[in-house]
């Protein structure tokens, strides 16, 4: 039995990282979706930057938009949404089947708004609308800004995608931010079943002390983070206030380890993978990530809901220098920095393209 149906079978999703117009016109997705137990699909503006640069499928549908006056931003978000809705229109039945828990898929505010809560809100507000697809989750920063726009947005009942989490407190603080949403929808006697993830990332912790810590701790501090906030989690799931939410119609918001592609060729493929394995939660994959665990046929141990050793890991990365709290805080932020950069070097890409569709419309 291949590790990817393993996984799915000890109770964890496993979403895919990436999304092309290729992916989806070749039936590669849909391939997935039979074969490898892909229940769900996140995306990103990196993921999109290179799909548009890399491929010929954009070309067409970037020309007809140009013919209509469309440009720049507006243009990327109109590609966007047909493919996540041409993606979520393949896990709708996934997402019927699981009654709302899965088959959903992502699209990122833009973000340049990563600190603007009010704009936040407005553009989660019209890209949910306008991809009028009830299983797809609007990607929110968890910064300090965000928090205020993720609380508002599950109150208007948007499916979110809590991004650029890093620690238990980062989660902790995305988790209250989605109660209070979910406990006014109750006080006003709406619906408070509203979809959630809380995206935890996790490689970036290994990238940013490799070069500061003995060669034994490599690998080991973005594992140690997540079972964490496992632990974390595990403890606030079952705590009084969120069973009553439940008892009322509401549904918990999942855990989703991102960023798990191993950087490190010395470290195994499926390090974030086979270290990460827990019921109900969420495992989104770069696609070579997946097509490496499709070879496995085993997974390791379920992450303990105690935390297991974590603790007494952490405690080594504290003596050997790394002030935790402090790496966390500039990895939010050197993440939202990198958010934006991509997202300048997607725009620039259109616009690229854009420019030379109109020279040789000209010619």
């Amino acid at each position: 039995m291949k590790a990817t149906e393993l996984l799915h079978g000890i109770g964890q999703s496993i979403w895919l990282d990436n999304i092309t117009r290729d992916l989806l016109d070749r039936g590669t997705l849909e391939t997935y979706i039979r074969e490898l137990s892909v229940t769900g699909l996140t995306s990103n503006p990196t993921i999109f930057e290179h799909a548009i640069k890399n491929s010929k499928a954009y070309d067409k549908p970037i020309r007809e938009k140009l013919k209509a006056g469309i440009s720049g931003e507006k243009l990327f978000f109109e590609l966007a949404i047909e493919d996540l809705t041409r993606a979520a229109d393949l896990f709708r039945p996934i997402y019927d089947a699981t009654n709302t828990v899965d088959g959903w898929v992502s699209l990122e505010v833009s973000p340049l708004l990563a600190y603007d809560t009010v704009t936040t809100l407005a553009a989660a507000q019209e890209l949910f609308g306008r991809a009028a697809r009830p299983n797809l989750l609007i990607k929110i920063p968890g910064t300090n800004e965000g928090l205020p726009a993720i609380e508002e947005a599950i109150f208007a009942g948007i499916p979110v995608n809590v991004t650029l989490l890093f620690s238990s407190e980062h989660y902790l603080a995305a988790a209250e931010a989605f109660l209070r949403g979910i406990e006014r929808r109750i006080e006003c006697g709406l619906n408070p079943n509203v979809g959630s993830v809380a995206s935890v990332f996790v490689s970036r912790w290994d990238g940013a002390v490799k070069a500061k810590v003995p060669e034994e701790l490599h690998n080991r501090l973005g594992l140690a983070m997540a079972t964490r906030t496992y632990k974390a989690a595990r403890q606030l799931l079952s705590s009084p206030r969120w069973q009553r939410v439940y008892n009322l119609g509401a549904r918990p918001q999942r855990l989703l380890w991102a960023s798990t592609g191993t950087k490190d060729p010395q470290a195994s493929d499926v390090l974030y993978i086979k270290g990460l394995a827990a019921p109900f939660t969420v495992n989104t994959m770069p696609e070579g990530t997946l097509q490496a665990l499709a070879k496995h046929d085993q997974l390791g141990q379920l992450i303990p809901a105690d935390g297991g050793n974590c603790e007494e890991v952490l405690a080594q990365f504290c003596h050997a220098g790394i002030d935790i709290p402090a790496l966390a805080r500039q990895l939010q932020i050197e993440g939202a920095n990198a958010f934006v950069r991509s997202w300048h070097e997607l725009m620039a890409v259109i616009s690229s393209k854009s420019e030379a569709m109109k020279e040789a419309t000209a010619a």
